[in-house]
C-alpha cells in the first residue's frame, strides 16, 4: 500500500480517528490536500509540522526518505486559478508534487475529536472534569460528544500564577502573554476555557475564571477582562506544537507499523516554528 493511503486510512480508520467529517469543513481545508502523481523510491517516512513553511519544505526535501508530510495547517487554502512558482502556496504544491511528495492536512478535526490538540493542551494543567465547550452538531456517528474547545474545572483551584507556570512548563516556552485586570496575579482560579490556536469565535462568552489560548483580538482580551477573567495567551502554534511530538509521532509509528510489514518512520520537523518570538 502506499505510504500516503496508510496515513489516509490512519486519520479514518486508527487511534484518534480525526476523520475529515469531523472538520469545519465550512471553511477549512482538510484532508488529502496534495496526492503525488508518484512516490518517491526510497519513500518511508513521515514528515509532521504544524505550518509548511518553504523552509520546512526544504527540511522535508532533503530526506530521501520523505515520502508524506502531514501538514496540520493547510498549506492550500484559497482556490487556485493558476499554477506558478510565483506564489508561495503554488510553489509549494508544485514542489511537492514535482518531488513525488503528498500532503495530508488535518487540522480542525484534530481540534475538534476526542484525544486531539484540545485534549492534550488540557493535559498539563492539572487534575479536574474537562468538557466541550460547543458540541459537533448535527454529531457525526461514532464521535458524540466531540466539539470545539474544553472547559477545565480543576478539583483544587490553584493561584493564577501558578497555572501560568505550568501552561509554560507544558508548552516549553519562556514566555507567555497574560492579560489581568488588576495587579492581583495570585488570585485562585478553577475554571480554564481552552482553545488551541486562535480562540476568539470559540472563548467569546464562555463562563470560565481564565481563558486558554494562542491568540485573541485586542477587544476580545479587552472584553474578557471587563468581566473580570483572566487570559494567557501563547501565540498560535505554541499551543498545537507539542501535541506532534507528544501525541501524533508515537500513535503513528505504532500504528502503521502494526498493521503492515513495511517499516514507517515518522518525524517532526526541526524548522518548524511560530512566526512570532519575544526578545
Amino acid at each position: 500500500m502506499a505510504l500516503i493511503s496508510r496515513v489516509v486510512k490512519f486519520f479514518e480508520k486508527f487511534f484518534i480517528v480525526a476523520p475529515v467529517s469531523l472538520a469545519e469543513t465550512q471553511w477549512d481545508n482538510v484532508g488529502l490536500l496534495i496526492e503525488a502523481p508518484f512516490q518517491r523510491l526510497q519513500a518511508s517516512r513521515i514528515f509532521l509540522t504544524i505550518d509548511l513553511t518553504s523552509a520546512v519544505l526544504d527540511e522535508a526535501l532533503s530526506d530521501p526518505a520523505v515520502g508524506v508530510i502531514i501538514s496540520y495547517h493547510p498549506p492550500i487554502f484559497k482556490a487556485f486559478k493558476k499554477l506558478s512558482m510565483a506564489e508561495i502556496p503554488q510553489k509549494i504544491a508544485l514542489k511537492c508534487a514535482a518531488a513525488g511528495i503528498s500532503v495530508y492536512c488535518p487540522h480542525t478535526s484534530l481540534d475538534v475529536v476526542k484525544g486531539g490538540i484540545n485534549d492534550w493542551l488540557a493535559s498539563g494543567l492539572g487534575e479536574g472534569r474537562l468538557d466541550v465547550i460547543t458540541e459537533k452538531s448535527p454529531a457525526v456517528i461514532g464521535h458524540e460528544g466531540t466539539g470545539n474547545g474544553r472547559i477545565l474545572t480543576l478539583i483544587t483551584p490553584v493561584p493564577f500564577t501558578t497555572l501560568v507556570e505550568r501552561v509554560k512548563r507544558h508548552l516549553d516556552l519562556q514566555h507567555v502573554r497574560i492579560g489581568v485586570q488588576s495587579d492581583d496575579i495570585s488570585v485562585l482560579v478553577r475554571t480554564i476555557g481552552i482553545c488551541a490556536g486562535s480562540g476568539s469565535s470559540v472563548l467569546n462568552g464562555v463562563n470560565a475564571d481564565v481563558y486558554l489560548t494562542g491568540e485573541l483580538s485586542h477587544h476580545d482580551v479587552l472584553a474578557a477582562l471587563e468581566k473580570n477573567r483572566r487570559v494567557i495567551l501563547c501565540e498560535h502554534s505554541n499551543t498545537e506544537r507539542g501535541f506532534l511530538s507528544a501525541i501524533l509521532q508515537k500513535k503513528l509509528t505504532q500504528s502503521l507499523n502494526e498493521s503492515s510489514d513495511e517499516y514507517v518512520d515518522v518525524v517532526c520537523s526541526k524548522v518548524d516554528r511560530d512566526p512570532l518570538r519575544v526578545i
